[in-house]
């Protein structure tokens, strides 16, 4: 993504911003430290395999972040190691030796990739993965259960399971306060307690309850930032890309929360983002079209996962017709609810994250599984010009449901759409040039959408 310039004018308004980053400091500032303190992360867990130690593995769907941090565990996020090496263009590699050794071509290309990591020692294009020392894991997603037990056979760790009471009735599930809620908040209370009990085995240290109130205290921080950052893009111009800015953030949120350094990057991109909308400097779409790029024509959102063995090409699909993505349900499915804004209550941290997790995990699946009854207010909150359903292969998870999500979408809230299913791993089942041709034809019917209501 390219850096954004501005005028000499815009240098000359004021800067809403308590360090007073100069102009040229704070546009792209985010992507810039998001990408910084990537490398910092991998070097970090490289640092741990090199000399023989361990990691949680965790998802990005309830990945307990914050109880491990308390303990001051080294984290991995299996999904992110394995995203990253569809990025970098080396998943299929990955993908052969997991089918070589005897894995599906059908099934999760994150899950292939990562047998194929273990297998190989850890290797990884950004460094090298510790061998887990416990799983943590939650049932927002049934492939987690069959991937953990993978590390179980493999290393003969312990695994732990968390169980998050779903919505069962979109428009009438249990609140705060209610009796429903209280029994839930109850439940998983209980969990919460028997993964510190593992912990404390696995680390050989007791749990400190001051130390994890610092936890909360900077993913509060987080928390309150994200969800500003998020409603933040309803300005227009859009402060951000959902789909391609939106990943680096996503892999702070998750990787960053409940750390010093995570709540003050979220501080630092708060800042940038409410410069942004003080001086209505958008997203830049393209660097050859002058200086601020191509104008924002389309305001679009995006339901699935990226196309990340063509990243980038997958994105200027949208952006060559001036379509930027101002919001998107993996922002919130892979945030694990973190944009929801739940603050702890940090007198009472324990039962406050056992109804944090409830509300943000479950928030998370619904993001997925009802999203087409959420996008009705997203539709008016970000002026939506349209929806891109990007359905992938090897994900049913995130993928089932969503040909009658979009005629909902297209029947009841009258807003066009755009259907294509690709992969998020595997470069073989992507047919780019078809692909290519029906975003053509997406941006087509827009531009005549609106040329008649013109008339």
């Amino acid at each position: 993504m390219a850096i954004q310039e501005i005028s000499q004018a815009d240098k000359a308004k004021p800067i809403h911003a308590a360090n007073m980053a100069s102009a040229d400091e704070l546009i792209g500032r985010g992507v810039r430290e998001g990408a910084e303190l990537f490398r910092v992360w991998f070097n970090e867990l490289s640092s741990v395999a090199e000399n023989g130690g361990g990691a949680a593995y965790v998802f990005v769907m309830g990945s307990m972040n914050e109880v491990l941090k308390a303990f001051d565990m080294p984290v991995s996020f299996p999904e992110v190691n394995s995203l990253q090496t569809a990025i970098r263009r080396v998943s299929r590699d990955y993908l052969n030796e997991a089918e070589d050794y005897g894995y599906s071509p059908d099934i999760c290309g994150y899950v292939k990739a990562d047998v194929a990591m273990q297998l190989a020692g850890g290797k990884h294009p950004m460094g090298t993965i510790p061998k887990p020392s416990v799983a943590v894991l939650t049932n927002a997603c049934n492939t987690y259960i069959k991937w953990a037990e993978i590390w179980e056979r493999l290393y003969d760790v312990p695994m732990f399971t968390m169980d998050i009471p779903g919505t069962r009735a979109f428009a009438d599930k249990s609140q705060p306060g209610s009796d429903d809620f209280k029994f839930e908040a109850k439940y998983v209370l209980g969990q919460v307690k028997e993964l510190i009990e593992i912990c404390e085995k696995v680390n050989g240290k007791k749990f400190d309850i001051d130390k994890f109130r610092e936890v909360l205290g900077y993913a509060n921080r987080m928390s309150e930032m994200w969800d500003k950052i998020i409603k933040l893009n309803a300005n227009q111009p859009a402060m951000f890309n959902a789909l391609t800015d939106g990943t680096v953030y996503l892999g702070m949120a998750n990787g960053f929360r409940g750390t010093k350094e995570g709540a003050e990057y979220f501080d630092r991109l708060h800042e940038e983002m409410t410069y942004r909308a003080d001086n209505d400097i958008g997203i830049q779409l393209k660097s050859e079209d002058g200086p601020y790029g191509m104008d924002q024509q389309f305001r679009l959102a995006f339901v699935g996962v990226p196309c990340y063995p063509i990243f980038s090409r997958f994105n200027n699909m949208f952006t060559d017709w001036g379509g930027v993505f101002v919001t998107s349900s993996y922002l919130w499915f892979a945030s694990g609810g973190t944009c929801a804004g739940f603050q702890y209550d940090l007198d009472n941290p324990l039962e406050s994250f056992a109804e944090g997790q409830l509300l943000m995990v479950r928030e998370a699946m619904d993001s997925m599984f009802h999203q087409a009854l959420t996008m009705k207010q997203a539709s008016q909150d970000f002026a939506l010009d349209g929806v891109v359903y990007h359905p992938i292969k090897s994900c049913r998870t995130v993928s089932t449901g969503l040909a009658d999500q979009r005629r909902y979408v297209s029947e009841e809230l009258g807003l066009p759409t755009l259907f294509f299913e690709s992969d998020l791993m595997d470069p073989q089942v992507v047919s780019e040039a078809q692909m290519k041709n029906r975003a053509d034809a997406f941006f087509e019917g827009l531009i005549s959408r609106r040329q008649q209501a013109a008339v």
